[in-house]
Parts: structure tokens; sequence; C-alpha cells
């Protein structure tokens, strides 16, 4: 009885999710395409209305890819919990014969490959179809096929101990299991956080030292004036993949790294990236970063201490259609349904970044030139083909960043 009663609030918050979803899909579709013929006047100036017609194209074209890749994953994520997958995956590691742990890490093993493969269609066909459609898409298959090669091979020789480790604490822990793995994974990713600039990004990407110049006297007199120190300037050969620009910190502490995409050091001149740093280092002013990996702490706190309430509750378990009880599939299970049960906060992690996102839009116009960082956010709204119309109720419940209107009209007034 109690079983079918989770099963039954499974089905309604999955229902409820993929309902939302799909509502403001179509409202972000039919707005942007209503807006499609006429660009915003505060952008006509800057921004061609053929521009503008690629963005709208551009991010109609992803919605309804994704609309017919959501509707798969459903599919598959049911077929995973109620259509028996887990518990059917589940049988095959324990017919090896081995121990609890080790039938443990091979059922991640097989997981996770056969998760990739369904997941290659969606790659592929954004890579190769739609990124390539609108000029966007640089990653060879050959590139493609070594990114791939390369994430495997970092999943297994990281995440292969992490999981052994956190298996084994479970099994020889006792009821404050979830305490000590919680402790763990926690140093484990602050960890990460400093090998990750240094072991793990170039052996996706080359890293250069940025090149003397304007664009590096303007930042380091940015970053004097502000009295930041990092490790380094960085060029990354982000050209090789996406014709898409960014810049962004990485790591930790004295591992800071500063690192410019080279298409966006090729769009923007040096007041607008000294602009855009400006932004970058306002988050870091500002403790954003530090907040988020407070609050990504805290919420894994959280799910450690629900799931181990969970782990051997057989409701949870046959609620979400699975027989057999064990410590890789209370992981598993947990970490495929908690998305469906807090779906509702995404509105509210989204409208904390947007706040973040105007802290550092301040601190930036106050550093350098607000006037800048708005001809660098057209640049990159053009050259990235990003909307300038989406929905307002879809950019309120998944924006992390203030749409363009909104943001260079809050600049403006800086």
């Amino acid at each position: 009885m109690i079983g079918n009663f989770v099963t039954r609030i499974f089905l309604v918050a999955l229902f409820a999710k993929s309902l939302i979803e799909s509502i403001l899909d179509k409202r972000n579709l039919d707005h942007i395409l209503k807006n499609r013929h006429s660009v915003p006047e505060k952008f006509s100036s800057s921004i061609s209305l053929a521009d503008h017609q690629k963005a709208a194209d551009y991010s109609a074209e992803k919605i309804k890819a994704n609309q017919v890749f959501h509707l798969i994953d459903l599919i598959i994520f049911l077929a995973w919990t109620l259509g028996g997958g887990l518990e059917a995956l589940n049988r095959i590691s324990l017919s090896l014969g081995r121990s609890d742990i080790q039938s443990g890490l091979i059922f991640f093993a097989l997981l996770g490959l056969i998760s990739s493969i369904l997941a290659l269609p969606h790659s592929l066909y954004f890579t190769f179809v739609i990124e390539e459609k609108y000029g966007f898409n640089k990653t060879t298959w050959k590139v493609f096929i070594s990114d791939l090669i390369k994430g495997a091979s970092i999943a297994v020789v990281i995440g292969g101990p992490i999981a052994y480790s956190i298996l084994l604490i479970m099994k020889q822990l006792g009821s404050l299991w979830w305490l000590y793995a919680f402790i763990f994974l926690t140093v484990i990713q602050l960890l990460l956080v400093f090998i990750y600039p240094t072991f793990i990004a170039p052996l996706f990407n080359k890293f250069s030292p940025l090149a003397d110049g304007e664009v590096k006297d303007k930042i380091l007199q940015l970053l004097d004036r502000c009295g930041f120190k990092s490790s380094g300037l960085f060029v990354m050969d982000a050209s090789k993949r996406s014709g898409h620009g960014n810049a962004y910190f990485t790591g930790f502490g004295k591992s800071k790294r500063i690192v410019f995409f080279d298409n966006l050091l090729h769009s923007l001149d040096a007041e607008e990236v000294e602009a855009v740093l400006a932004h970058e280092l306002g988050h870091m002013k500002k403790k954003h970063i530090l907040k988020s990996m407070i609050k990504s702490i805290v919420f894994s706190f959280i799910g450690f201490a629900v799931l181990g309430h969970l782990k051997d509750n057989i409701y949870f378990f046959n609620g979400h259609g699975l027989q057999t009880i064990n410590n890789h599939l209370a992981l598993t299970l947990f970490s495929m349904v908690a998305g469906v049960y807090t779906f509702l906060l995404t509105p509210v992690s989204s409208y904390i970044s947007r706040r973040h996102e105007y802290e550092a839009d301040e601190f930036a116009s106050k550093n350098a030139k607000a006037t800048r960082l708005i001809s660098a956010l057209v640049k990159m709204y053009k050259d990235n083909a990003s909307t300038l119309t989406p929905d307002p109720l879809y950019s309120k419940f998944y924006f992390s960043h203030p749409p363009a209107l909104e943001r260079v009209s809050y600049l403006e007034k800086l």
C-alpha cells in the first residue's frame, strides 16, 4: 500500500515537472518567434535584423530539438525506474559472483556506459547539426571522439576510487555512514577544485599565457586596482570546438587562474575585455563563488542526510520500481529521482544567481566603464546568437543571467 502511494507521488511529481517544462518551452518558443521580425529598440543600432532573426531561429531550433530529447529522456528515465531497468542491471552485476562493493562498481560501470551511449544522439545532433548549421561548430570527429575517451578515462581514474570509497563507507561505518560520506566527498570536491586548472583542464584544451599588449596591460591595471592576485592569465583554444566566446575564473585560493576563450579576445577590444573581467572579479569580490560553494555543500549535506534515512527503506525502493535493496542501488536511485522532487526550487536558484549577476555588474561599473561592458555584452549576444526576446516567465524560471534587455537597462542606470 505504502509503496503504491510512493509510486503515485512519484508519477504526479514527474508529470507536474514535465508539464511545467513543456508549458515554459512552448511559451518561450512562441515569444521568440512572435518577436522575430523586429529588433528591440534598445539594440536596433547595434544588432541587425538578420542577426536578430538568426538568434531567434537558432534558439527556436534548440527548443524544438530539446522538446524531442526531453521526451526521449523521460521514456529512458521511466525505463530505468518503474520499467525495471535498474533492477535488471543489478541482477547482471550480482550474477558475476563478486563482493558487494565489486558488484556495485560493475553496476556503476555498466550504467555509465549505457547512459553515455544513450546520450550520444543528443550530443551528436546538437554539435554536428544545429551548431554546424549556425556556424558555431568547430569540433572535428577526431576531437569529439578524443573528448569521449578522455572523459571516460577520467571517470574511471577519479570516479572509480570515489565510488569505491563511498560504498566502503556505507558498508563499514554504521548508521552515520552518510555523514562520513558527506565529509569525504566534500573534501574530494574541494581537492578537485585545486587540481582541475593544472591537471584536468589541460587534457582537453591548450592554455597559453596571455600575450603582452594593451589587453594584458588593462587587465593587470584592473587587478591591481581591485587588489586581486591570480596564478596567471591564460588564453584557451576554445575555437577548436566552438564559435562561442567566454571568460572565467578557475581554481581556488592561490591556484586561481583567469582564462579567456581565444575567440572572445578576437571579438572584443581592450576596454571591453577589461569590463568583462571586472564583472567576473565582482563575483569573486562579492564572494558569490564562495556562497555558491557553501550552498552546494549545504544541499549535499541535506541530500546525504535524506539518503541516510532512505537507504534501507523498502517503500523508497518499491515506490520507484525496484525490488532489491542494496547500497549501489540506493545511491543510483536517489541521484536519479532527487531532481524530480526538487524541480520547483529551480526558480529560487535562478533568482539568486541573477541577483549575483546584477551585483557583479555594479562592481564592474565602479572599476571599469559600464558603457564598455554594455558594448561587450551586445557583441557577445550577437556573436553567440543569444535571443534578445526570451519569454519573461521562462527567463524568471530558468535564467541564471538577466535577459539582455533587463541587464543592459540596469547597466545604463549605473
